[in-house]
């Protein structure tokens, strides 16, 4: 039987700091069992951390720092950085491993611990439940766990060079003048704050910046990629003034998009648009799209009409990824925004090189964001979300199975029931798309209210 991760999720360790497992003293234990899993490998082995802009991510990256240096690990702080930064440093700067300190779109008082591995990949499930056994083994021993770290190992603000090198390679991988582009970029008080500024500045793009001031706390708060309304009614507001509008998430690996009249533009979308350019340049291998189950039925039909196949993956970009993998595919992504681009050196989602190469596929086609995806008619979809006490199998609760079937039934293949649980919040999430809005949410609260009734918390 295969074991189940107690900690991991979809995308790291992920709870309120300051609780368990995100305590002083549990995140000093995962640092070491972090580092005996990469002394096992290397006995000099080096790390390099990265985190987002809330209060907690200091001391956890310092607290974590001090368990991988317990057991002999060299680690290296870029300080604030993004995501895919941590990803690209881990990768080409030869580091064993990268760990990055962020909870993404959640609220500020969370936090998390993502580890990828040297290649800059995302660890499979089966090593995060490796070093999860060796973690649960050092909390039953009742390690002794010392004081906080001294300031030798302080986090911040980190090295400015490695945090430059991950600047300089997305702006080298950019091969069009975007300077005569105008856009509004939402950088969620978030660590794309660090970046994107000298980003933009480096390939001479006229922007103006939202939600560029980080104070700890307003990290997501009514912005970023969990509210682009925000960016694109700014957008609407200044009609004629911005060709298009950027808004990227807590730790900026995925990003939407408005279009010029202010219209929000989901990842969805984006895959759209870059599979038919990549179709048009030969570098869409298999002419093939990885999506996922939360993708809408309008994308696989315009995708079809272009001669171009679309799989369904779990959600979670590293599902994603393995996918692509297995496919051959060089493209694959999710409506939230995370987009894997797969013909470069990318081994992540990575929301600013995202929207560099939406950017210049506008450029290189003369067509604007609107444009490139007019023909997408996209089924109406609700996606909604119940707060649940535990994590029970749908099909151990027959009211909430027979609710699905109840609903499957009448939409008789016109239509899609998706119900799975958040791997990074207490949620169910239940989508559903119908031709019809009044039968689509009248189906999905049928299902809400079967786990409401059976789970609610």
């Amino acid at each position: 039987m295969t074991q189940t991760r107690q900690l991991f999720g979809t995308d790291g360790i992920r709870g309120v700091a300051g609780e368990y497992p995100l305590t002083r003293d549990s995140v000093y234990l995962i640092g070491r069992a972090l580092g005996h899993d990469l002394a096992r490998m290397n006995t000099r082995a080096r790390a390099v951390i990265g985190q987002d802009t809330r209060t907690s991510s200091a001391w956890i990256a310092d607290r974590l720092w001090q368990g991988l240096a317990t057991v002999g690990v060299v680690v290296r702080s870029a300080g604030v950085i993004t995501t895919p930064g941590v990803a690209y440093l881990a990768r080409s700067q030869k580091f064993d491993a990268g760990v990055v300190i962020s909870a993404s779109h959640n609220p500020w008082t969370d936090n998390g611990i993502k580890v990828f591995s040297g290649d800059g990949y995302k660890l499979p499930d089966a090593h995060e439940l490796a070093i999860e056994q060796e973690i649960f083994s050092l909390l039953n021993d009742a390690v002794a766990v010392p004081v906080d770290s001294p300031q030798a190992m302080a986090s911040l603000p980190g090295e400015a060079d490695l945090r430059q090198a991950y600047v300089q390679w997305l702006a080298g991988s950019v091969g069009t003048d975007l300077s005569r582009l105008r856009v509004a970029v939402d950088c969620a008080n978030g660590a794309a704050a660090a970046e994107a500024p000298e980003l933009f500045r480096a390939l001479k793009i006229e922007t103006a910046f939202l939600h560029c001031s980080p104070d700890g706390q307003n990290i997501n708060e009514s912005c970023g990629a969990l509210h682009p309304e925000t960016v694109a009614r700014f957008v609407s507001e200044n009609q004629a003034k911005f060709d298009l509008g950027v808004t990227f998430d807590g730790d900026a690996d995925r990003a939407l998009f408005s279009d010029a009249e202010g219209r929000v533009v989901n990842g969805d979308a984006v895959l759209l648009l870059a599979a038919r350019e990549m179709q048009s340049r030969g570098t869409l291998a298999n002419a093939t799209v990885v999506a996922t189950t939360m993708s809408n039925m309008g994308l696989e039909l315009a995708l079809k009409r272009s001669g171009i196949r679309m799989l369904r993956a779990n959600v979670g970009d590293k599902y994603v990824l393995e996918e692509m993998q297995r496919a051959g595919a060089t493209l694959g992504g999710e409506q939230s925004g995370h987009i894997l681009f797969r013909d470069g050196e990318a081994t992540t989602g990575d929301g600013l090189l995202t929207a560099l190469r939406v950017m210049e596929i506008m450029v290189r086609s003369g067509k604007s964001l609107a444009e490139l995806v007019g023909d997408l008619k996209v089924f109406p979809q609700v996606i909604r979300n119940v707060r649940v006490r535990e994590r029970t199998p749908f099909a151990q609760i027959p009211a909430v199975q027979t609710a699905i079937r109840d609903a499957e039934r009448e939409l008789d293949g016109v239509g899609r029931v998706v119900v799975r649980y958040s791997g990074t919040e207490a949620l169910a999430r239940v989508m559903i798309e119908a031709e019809s809005k009044e039968r689509m949410d009248r189906l999905a609260e049928s299902i809400v209210g079967a786990i409401r009734t059976a789970l609610g918390a």
